[in-house]
């Protein structure tokens, strides 16, 4: 469980690794963060999906290694002037169609693309450019690959035993035991990992809806409530709490975000004053009600304004990051240019104002890659972006 490095797909066996040789070139950057304030700086994220950015047709049509992402991916993220990198998860993972968020490692960057130096040089190079990295952290689940955690000695060690508590009828995945103290400290261990190891600037934790409610994806009869009888999962919240207050106590001026998709109130309050503490939460009403508004013909705009000013009512209520993630552009849901109505010109249009919409409005903004170039399909995670597309005058100047 506490590899640092591993094997990847068919091939199951941690590796050593010292990670004591590589040499950072980041110490003004590092220097600088632990001075800085993240909810008072501007906040620009490009969200990426490291195996499909970018590949390479004339050998095998290979994703691109951590060294030359560290030129290529920095490079652009850096043109394009966003103040972050957001990685979908690097954490070792068994399985590609996961896209990362099944993790078989919560120590070991994904040997898919080399090691943990070229991993570190990659941040590093980032770091060099001005640009702060983001890690999607995935604590919530873990999938029952007999190579990870599940039953790591024959027993529910990591997860629950009792499968109402510890596995995910949606996803197929166990739940880790968050009662266990093991458990707690092997998962605040992971994020302080990478935030110390590797220079990661924020973690951003996937699934928290999931994690904090007992009833989540089960029907009735499915689930345990907790001693107090309700549907609060009050272990997960206590690690949760517990998370924040160590990373940022050990990690000042990181960035500690939440994908909570529910009205669960407090979710960036601070933890003394009975909040989870998390630096941000993914604004996820804003985006769906927004992305239904300018969907529709403006003809018929004018009778549903509601969904684009209702989340100016809450916007201060927590400290919120504004996601068209990659979540937006698949599974049958199209691009974003693809959800625009009207003609060509218009769809192009309407796209411009949403991201103006978008940045122009309360909160932090987050856009997965490719929405840069107006891509007009979904995001396919085993090929790369349409880069060809820079050379369309159209598609490049959504830039």
């Amino acid at each position: 469980p506490f590899a640092f490095f591993s094997q990847n797909r068919e091939n199951t066996a941690s590796m050593t690794w010292n990670l004591g040789a590589y040499e950072w070139n980041d110490d003004v950057w590092m220097r600088e963060r632990r001075k800085g304030s993240p909810w008072n700086s501007p906040m620009s994220v490009y969200e990426v999906h490291l195996g499909s950015w970018a590949r390479v047709p004339e050998e095998g049509d290979r994703s691109l290694t951590y060294l030359e992402m560290a030129d290529r991916l920095v490079n652009h993220v850096a043109d394009l002037g966003f103040t972050h990198v957001e990685l979908m998860p690097i954490t070792e993972f068994p399985y590609d169609p996961s896209w990362g968020y099944q993790v078989g490692g919560y120590f070991a960057p994904t040997s898919r693309f080399g090691n943990p130096d070229e991993f570190r040089a990659l941040v590093d190079a980032f770091h060099q450019k001005g640009i702060g990295v983001i890690l999607d952290w995935v604590p919530a689940h873990f999938p029952k690959d007999e190579t990870g955690l599940a039953r790591f000695d024959g027993t529910a060690l990591f997860e629950h035993a009792d499968p109402r508590q510890g596995e995910h009828p949606d996803w197929g995945t166990l739940i880790f035991n968050y009662g266990r103290n093991e458990v707690r400290n092997f998962l605040v261990a992971s994020a302080l990992f990478w935030l110390k190891e590797y220079h990661l600037d924020g973690i951003r934790v996937d699934a928290v809806a999931s994690m904090l409610y007992l009833d989540y994806g089960r029907e009735e009869g499915e689930w345990i409530p907790n001693p107090q009888g309700g549907r609060e999962n009050l272990e997960a919240v206590a690690f949760l709490r517990d998370l924040n207050l160590v990373c940022y106590g050990e990690c000042p001026g990181v960035i500690m975000a939440a994908e909570e998709s529910t009205a669960w109130d407090g979710v960036t309050r601070p933890v003394d004053q009975g909040g989870l503490g998390f630096g941000f939460k993914w604004n996820m009403g804003w985006m769906n009600d927004y992305l239904e508004y300018i969907s529709k013909e403006p003809v018929h705009r004018k009778y549903h304004h509601n969904d684009a000013t209702f989340s100016l009512v809450y916007a201060w209520d927590e400290n919120f990051i504004l996601p068209l993630s990659h979540d937006e552009v698949v599974h049958g849901k199209g691009s974003l240019l693809a959800k625009m109505p009207g003609d060509g010109w218009q769809r192009f249009a309407n796209l411009r104002l949403l991201y103006a919409w978008m940045y122009l409005h309360p909160g932090k903004k987050l856009l997965f890659m490719g929405a840069e170039l107006g891509m007009p399909g979904e995001w396919n995670f085993e090929q790369s972006l349409d880069w060809h597309l820079r050379d369309v005058p159209a598609h490049a100047g959504i830039e």
